[in-house]
């Protein structure tokens, strides 16, 4: 059986390909198509001559994600995997570059991209998935345009709060803990100190959530404001902003809504089942994650998700012991508003944060670690089907404390004993006599409770 591996470089309204064989010589050399309904057919007529002459082969494509570009290449290949032997795969643009820089290439040109998809799926098929199909385009789409929308208002805001310093400075302190819409409702009507202290108190009242009270507290505040900016261009600029951040709100919540009705998928249901994670949270963290069988185990998901720690060893210390967050910022950013959630209503996450901050970490490290427990009961909740229990959580970690481990003996030291005579740093010397020392006293017991070893 033969395997073929067609690489394939996107760019705007065309793509380069080129296909090795198993030993990266080329099958077929570069080719240019345009994205058209001509191109994606003369694409399919020559994989039907391939398989025409290898009848037994296997052909390997892939696309590097370019924002979208890919799609239509993506989609025209899983097309034709209902008649044609094919795998397609879409990789990290990071890896495949990774990849061409151990090949010391100097030029980059299209053709040479294409090259370079093509042995990446060749030297790197333990880290290549193949998918089928992307259930989640659409709803990964919609979910972009939310995130962005989102991304706007917080510059309105941004903006927003810079003007009001200098043109209603006292309004700042009603927006400690956000921007709410009383406040923006006002600012249409009364965008600076100067125009809000000429306002009678009825007209003040009119707007939802002001009392009367509320009212000539607001006034009488106005009066005595510090603002330094008083002229009507500021004025106008505040209220087209109030008005913009009012519209982003209202249009952010009509497509959370869409989303959420749109998404009736079981997943949803049963991460809602962990409480503190919500209809767009879940929605959110399933659009990350996509198919739960991609991660072969909760490290690589953590992995993926940039909470696994990294640490650097060099001559006698450890250094730079933290949280990697490499990958996508999004999915952590999305794991961190349901931790902060569940440590204040989730007792099993609000038991684990109090127990770490008892043992001496920071707030944040805390944090860091009850992220990484949500992540790994979101894991199983989606590899076993089931719904949330914190029981089975509690009866895993009981059983982790029974579970021994001795300590062994260190690899690294296997063809020679540390040697005291050896001109090493104080440091290392120090590190040296305290694992002598854990060889002995550092046995946790078994799971058969075997009593520790005699030091005698």
């Amino acid at each position: 059986m033969s395997n073929y591996y067609l690489g394939i470089d996107v760019s705007k309204g065309y793509a380069d390909f080129i296909m090795l064989d198993e030993k990266k010589q080329i099958v077929e050399p570069g080719f240019q198509l345009d994205d058209t309904f001509e191109g994606h057919s003369q694409l399919f007529d020559f994989l039907t001559k391939v398989f025409k002459d290898n009848q037994d082969a296997t052909v390997h494509a892939a696309v590097e994600s370019t924002g979208g570009y890919e799609n239509n290449w993506f989609n025209a290949l899983h097309k034709f995997q209902e008649q044609l032997n094919l795998k397609v795969a879409r990789l990290n643009p990071k890896g495949v570059n990774h990849n061409s820089k151990a090949g010391l290439d100097r030029i980059i040109t299209d053709k040479i991209s294409a090259k370079n998809v093509a042995e990446y799926l060749i030297a790197h098929s333990e880290k290549v998935s193949y998918q089928s199909f992307d259930y989640y385009y659409s709803l990964r789409r919609k979910w972009k345009f939310i995130k962005s929308l989102v991304k706007e208002k917080t510059k309105f805001l941004n903006q927003l709060e810079k003007m009001l310093y200098e043109t209603n400075t006292e309004m700042l302190t009603y927006c400690k803990d956000g921007v709410c819409q009383w406040i923006l409702k006002l600012l249409q009507v009364f965008p600076t100190a100067a125009t809000l202290a000429e306002a009678s108190i009825d007209k003040v009242a009119e707007i939802p959530y002001i009392s009367k009270n509320k009212a000539s507290e607001l006034i009488g505040q106005a009066k005595l404001s510090v603002a330094s900016v008083t002229d009507e261009l500021a004025a106008d600029t505040i209220m087209v902003l109030a008005s913009e951040i009012l519209r982003l709100e209202n249009l952010i919540a009509q497509q959370t809504k869409l989303i959420t009705e749109y998404c009736p998928l079981p997943e949803i249901d049963l991460l809602k089942t962990f409480k503190s994670i919500g209809d767009f949270s879940a929605i959110g963290l399933l659009i990350e994650i996509g198919s739960v069988e991609r991660f072969r185990s909760v490290k690589h998901l953590a992995s993926f998700f940039g909470l696994h720690p990294v640490f650097k060893t060099s001559g006698d210390g450890t250094k730079c012991v933290q949280m990697s967050k490499q990958g996508r910022k999004q999915p952590r950013v999305i794991l961190f508003m349901v931790t902060l959630t569940a440590i204040r209503h989730n007792p099993l996450i609000k038991e684990i944060y109090i127990h770490n901050i008892l043992k001496g970490k920071t707030k944040m490290d805390a944090i860091g670690v009850c992220m990484h427990k949500i992540l790994r009961i979101v894991y199983g909740m989606l590899k076993n089907n089931q719904a949330f229990d914190p029981e089975i959580d509690r009866r895993n970690r009981e059983k982790h404390l029974h579970t021994i481990t001795v300590t062994q003996e260190n690899r690294s030291r296997r063809f020679q004993k540390n040697d005291g005579n050896a001109p090493i740093s104080r440091r290392q010397n120090i590190k040296r006599k305290e694992q002598k020392i854990n060889q002995y006293e550092n046995i946790i017991l078994n799971k058969n409770n075997f009593p520790p070893l005699s030091l005698n």
